[in-house]
């Protein structure tokens, strides 16, 4: 159920351009806590994405399967892929009339996606009890043969089949058959939208990062969030002061180096920070999910500012400004 525009709704009261830290707006919750919100942008990339169904007997072993698919991939600087569940399909609604989950993989290019999906599917789906799969991107103008590839599991055995109207193989396993749609739908989508939660405490923190990624799992659509229960405590930032590495951790914003780097970005009151990392099938998909996660952070008592990772445009060329989604323009 999408949320009603009037939920949540933020004031802002004012704007300080002589923060220490950058231009900030100061903003009133729907609770009636004032907090800064950074005048500044999230910079998001172009990745390849493949969304795929994963459907079941039951909603417990669609999740199963579906949790097991999105393993190792949070990111793509150091896991082979970004992954997450978007969220459950009623069986009114999947071509065989079982409970469906929407997963979402990610890559840098189709070709390393195309991989991803086969494995992911051939060892964390086809293994898993009672489910089949189906392309959740019937609008992508790319296909790729991902149950076309996964067919040789069948050792000859396996079969042409339609369900829904999908073309399908049906891979005999000892259950009984496993069924995979022929072609996925792959297509560019949005990687690294984000917003970072400044907090008084890990406690209020926490529960803020919680709230968010619930609000982005209700109410947002044709996004994933790819990290830990959607939540990153460790952002990186690109490249490296000391060693030859592409990303390191992101020192501006690290509560117990505060006081000993010269470019922290935490004021003295910030002794926990933690970030929400966004994909999506477009740009406006990453926008509002900023949006809803961002409106239900500030909510909770202890936040004390919400700002976002960029590279000074380095990284990509989409940018999700925190006063265009909080509508403050």
């Amino acid at each position: 159920m999408m949320q009603n525009n009037n939920e949540n709704r933020l004031e802002v009261v004012g704007y300080d351009d002589k923060d220490q830290f950058g231009p900030s707006f100061i903003v009133k919750a729907s609770t009636g806590q004032t907090v800064k919100v950074a005048d500044t942008f999230a910079e998001m990339f172009r990745m390849w994405a493949g969304r795929i169904l994963v459907t079941a007997e039951n909603e417990k072993w669609a999740l199963t399967a579906a949790e097991n698919t999105t393993g190792f991939a949070t990111s793509i600087i150091m896991a082979p892929a970004e992954a997450g569940i978007e969220g459950t399909v009623p069986k009114e609604k999947t071509p065989d009339g079982r409970t469906g989950v929407l997963i979402q993989i990610y890559n840098r290019n189709r070709f390393d996606l195309k991989n991803q999906m086969i494995l992911r599917i051939g060892q964390c789906v086809m293994t898993c009890p009672t489910t089949a799969v189906f392309d959740a991107f019937t609008n992508a103008k790319r296909k790729v043969k991902v149950g076309r590839s996964l067919r040789y599991f069948g050792d000859g055995f396996q079969k042409k089949g339609v369900v829904g109207n999908r073309k399908v193989w049906r891979i005999p396993v000892m259950e009984g058959e496993f069924i995979v749609e022929d072609a996925f739908g792959v297509a560019e989508a949005i990687a690294g939208g984000n917003f970072l939660i400044l907090a008084k405490n890990r406690e209020s923190g926490l529960k803020a990062a919680e709230e968010a990624v619930k609000a982005i799992r209700t109410s947002a659509k044709e996004v994933i969030t790819p990290f830990p229960g959607g939540i990153c405590r460790s952002g990186s930032k690109a490249g490296s002061r000391k060693y030859k590495l592409k990303a390191s951790t992101n020192h501006p914003f690290c509560p117990t180096l505060k006081k000993i780097v010269a470019d922290t970005q935490l004021p003295e009151d910030v002794n926990a920070v933690y970030e929400i990392v966004i994909n999506g099938l477009t740009v406006e998909a990453v926008k509002n999910a900023v949006k809803v996660g961002v409106k239900a952070a500030l909510n909770v008592p202890g936040v004390l500012k919400i700002s976002a990772g960029n590279y000074g445009g380095k990284l990509g060329p989409y940018k999700v400004f925190l006063k265009e989604v909080l509508e403050t323009t």
